[in-house]
């Protein structure tokens, strides 16, 4: 996916009842045990945030490197996956890139 170097990962504090995982471009934190596409899901956060903490959120940008990720790691067939997207009026940018790279290419 590009991510030269990947955030640290910590454990979530033990009196997070809610929360089972969050992450900045610096740092994920996840619960124990944590599901495989929440750890996704964590990485597409730190992969479309910037270094001063700026976030796409759920937006098309993280929407795009989450959906790319799992069907790369969780092989989640595209044509469903976009199907999904579109069903439940997801913007989802797949052509996105981590967000904090100074040598992409701009589209």
């Amino acid at each position: 996916m590009g991510l030269r170097f990947p955030p640290r990962v910590a454990r979530l504090p033990g009196h997070a009842r809610i929360t089972v995982a969050d992450a900045t471009r610096l740092l994920i934190r996840l619960s124990n045990p944590t599901p495989s596409w929440c750890l996704l899901h964590e990485l597409a956060h730190a992969m479309s945030s910037t270094h001063e903490g700026e976030s796409d959120g759920h937006g098309a940008t993280f929407m795009g490197l989450y959906a790319q990720m799992l069907i790369r790691y969780h092989r989640v067939p595209p044509d469903i996956l976009s199907m999904s997207l579109h069903d439940a009026a997801i913007d989802v940018d797949m052509r996105a890139r981590l967000v904090f790279l100074e040598d992409q290419p701009t589209v």
